[in-house]
């Protein structure tokens, strides 16, 4: 599946959600606004967002620094003083802390902007934009997006609205990274398969937090269901769910799947969904439902494709409903969330 066969408003909005983002003044203004390419897209959101934290101020942070000063500041380090005095006699190697903007976080932001700039396909409205906020980052260090160590980026109160700017920036860099055609440097139109699949499985789950926090949204670990005899061990695989939905007793542990191809081709030419995703999921209730009482059930919720056969499925498979059905993300808003609101209906209100 293609990035392209997603209304690019919809990807907007899907990382609003992934992102934490939902309620962040102009989310609206930007899902409403027209864009011919994803790169216009990822630029406005840049535009926007970063010039509304150089108006509140940007993050800082207190940064360790080691310099040789006339005078004393912070902690002398006199092993480096010494071994440095025959060639600066006078001055003192300091060791101290600076409260400054040339944080890895204001770094990634810089550098993104300048790969957009360079090689992606932003309107020219928007690449002013973007080159009017450089100056309020010539403080901070340009460095190669490709070094930015993206699990190392924190967030507490004080940095929160970074969550979007940094995920879009951390988006842009896993799935549009400068390619090499015919020997010129270039940003691939849309996000890789991959790092949709990451947004896909992400966006799920935090609309789930966001407007049905009652059914607990959460991607948990289900542990091995194994007899009292056995010996764990340290190589069964970790069974981690994309999104696990809880109310009462009953849960739902939702598998998302972002595929070029969602049904497989059998020898006679029979459409099935795929047999892995199957086993899989089932693998996930079994374990799950450790009562045997039914009360786990399992959903195969794939990003719709442009074949003309769907999954569509809902059986009951030793005691547990298993179901496989699609998202269209190219049809407008409204009905994608109406599809996913319908998966709550279907599997905890009937």
């Amino acid at each position: 599946m293609t990035t392209s066969s997603i209304a690019i408003r919809n990807v907007y909005v899907m990382m609003a959600y992934a992102f934490r983002a939902i309620r962040i003044a102009g989310t609206e203004q930007i899902a409403s606004e027209h864009f011919d390419h994803l790169h216009d897209l990822l630029a406005k959101i840049l535009v926007r967002g970063v010039g509304a934290q150089v108006k509140r101020g940007l993050h800082h942070d207190y940064l360790h620094r080691r310099e040789e000063l006339v005078g004393v500041r912070g902690r002398i380090d006199l092993t480096r003083t010494i071994a440095s005095r025959s060639n600066t006699p006078g001055r003192l190697v300091c060791e101290f802390d600076e409260y400054e903007a040339d944080t890895p976080h204001n770094q990634a932001l810089k550098s993104v902007m300048v790969l957009l700039l360079r090689h992606g396909d932003v309107d020219s409205d928007r690449k002013d934009a973007l080159r009017r906020l450089l100056p309020h980052l010539d403080a901070v260090t340009l460095i190669a997006p490709t070094s930015i160590r993206w699990s190392d980026l924190t967030y507490h109160r004080a940095n929160a609205t970074y969550r979007l700017l940094l995920g879009v920036c951390e988006l842009i860099v896993r799935g549009l990274l400068p390619t090499q055609d015919a020997g010129t440097t270039k940003l691939t139109s849309w996000i890789s398969d991959e790092a949709m699949s990451s947004l896909y499985e992400r966006f799920l789950r935090e609309y789930y937090a966001h407007h049905h926090p009652e059914l607990s949204p959460a991607a948990r670990i289900v542990a091995w269901d194994l007899d009292e005899l056995s010996d764990p061990g340290t190589q069964l695989p970790q069974m981690r769910t994309d999104v696990t939905l809880s109310h009462g007793d009953r849960t739902l542990i939702i598998d998302a799947k972002y595929y070029s191809q969602s049904m497989q081709t059998g020898a006679w030419g029979k459409s099935t969904i795929h047999s892995g995703n199957l086993y899989q999921v089932l693998a996930y209730v079994k374990n799950q439902d450790t009562a045997r009482d039914g009360s786990v059930s399992g959903l195969l919720l794939y990003a719709r494709t442009g074949a003309t056969e769907q999954p569509d499925v809902d059986v009951v498979v030793q005691g547990n409903r298993i179901g496989a059905r699609t998202l269209d993300l190219n049809r407008p808003w409204e009905h994608v969330s109406g599809q996913l609101e319908d998966v709550v209906r279907r599997w905890f209100e009937s």
